[in-house]
């Protein structure tokens, strides 16, 4: 930190699927512990996690709210720059969403964070993973989150840069914005490490430790023993049977109930997260008619990072996709057998049906209506 700066303020802004609810999460569990070393990860109160918190002010500076009833952000971007601004030492504020913001956006953020004093040394995180694991877990993302179209559409839409995650993910677009004004040593990259070499996201039981957490750290320049309690949250991939059957779900209930408050906790949560996580059905990932495009585009970032001078925490070589060997076979979840879909569909099924008899008043309940919907499509 400068000699001028009483305070120093990361930003960590994405990317989606890089193991942000992970860092989000583990960063809250062990709040106190980091503050007793002059680390801090603002919340607004006790009721409202800081994970929350930040990411309705992230909505709040872009002047969007979703994700919530209408005006649930309102009001939290300048509450969120009071608490950085009361605090000495390290301040880290992530939320993935952050990522594609407009230059006026970020601006503002640097500038309210700075303050009028000039005793802030503001620095931007940005973590990065390669595209051949990206892509295929945002899909999945947008289809817990509800939506419906098929992989091939998101794909096509994402190769021309045309969806919210593709620009979320262009490093170079991302970081020639938030990088703005900034030296180099004040823009970190944390590369996600590849399979094999570490762990894939953090969490615990990853083979070889929680790697990408640590990269995390020396990016915050914490020291790993102040947050010794590890972060049970997970956001696992789905194999290419439940991903299909899932689109169909959504497809099915229609736009009123996905948006419904019951949706996240009950589709994503019970289904999405649990349920429908570890079947055999197969890997999502990169067509082979994208490995080529995807390998040119993960060179333009090198390119860039080594060319720009920033921080690297990791390997720029893990942001190159790693083709699938000769054994392996990609599976299309737009072209699912419908044998392996029903298997998928029982065992929703069953899940639904417990969760219905377990609700007080089951017929007024979302799982009822859900399970109604996985039984038409084990009749369809």
């Amino acid at each position: 930190m400068s000699a001028a700066a009483r305070r120093r303020v990361y930003l960590h802004i994405g990317a989606p699927k890089t193991g942000t609810t992970y860092l989000q999460d583990r960063l809250s569990l062990n709040a106190k512990a980091l503050a007793a070393h002059d680390v801090h990860f603002p919340t607004r109160s006790a009721l409202v996690s800081p994970a929350l918190f930040h990411f309705r002010a992230a909505l709040d500076l872009q002047g969007q709210d979703w994700g919530g009833e209408p005006g649930h952000a309102e009001g939290s971007w300048d509450a969120l720059v009071r608490r950085v601004r009361r605090r000495t030492g390290t301040v880290v504020v992530s939320h993935e969403i952050l990522a594609p913001a407009s230059a006026e956006h970020v601006a503002k953020a640097k500038r309210d964070l700075s303050g009028p004093g000039g005793d802030t040394e503001i620095h931007v995180v940005y973590s990065a993973r390669d595209l051949g694991r990206q892509l295929p877990a945002a899909w999945q993302e947008s289809i817990k989150q509800g939506r419906t179209w098929s992989y091939r559409r998101f794909l096509k839409r994402a190769r021309r840069g045309r969806t919210w995650f593709a620009r979320s993910f262009d490093l170079p677009a991302v970081l020639g914005t938030w990088s703005a004004g900034l030296p180099p040593e004040q823009v970190h990259v944390v590369t996600v490490p590849q399979r094999g070499s570490g762990v894939s996201v953090a969490g615990p039981g990853a083979p070889g430790g929680d790697e990408l957490w640590l990269r995390f750290c020396r990016a915050f320049s914490i020291d790993p023993a102040w947050a010794p309690a590890e972060s049970e949250r997970t956001n696992p991939s789905l194999g290419a049977a439940e991903s299909a059957l899932l689109r169909r779900l959504n497809t099915s209930l229609g736009r009123r109930t996905r948006g419904g408050p019951d949706f996240d906790a009950l589709v994503r949560g019970l289904l999405a997260e649990q349920e429908l996580v570890g079947r055999e059905s197969g890997r999502v990932g990169l067509p082979p008619r994208f490995h080529d495009w995807a390998e040119e585009q993960s060179e333009r970032w090198i390119e860039w990072v080594e060319a720009s001078g920033v921080h690297v925490v990791g390997d720029v070589a893990d942001l190159r996709p790693v083709r699938p060997g000769p054994d392996e076979s990609w599976n299309d979840p737009d072209r699912v057998p419908p044998r392996r879909q029903l298997a998928a569909a029982v065992d929703a099924l069953a899940a639904m049906t417990r969760e219905a008899a377990r609700r007080e008043d089951p017929d007024r309940q979302i799982g009822s209506r859900v399970r109604d919907q996985a039984r038409r499509l084990l009749d369809s």
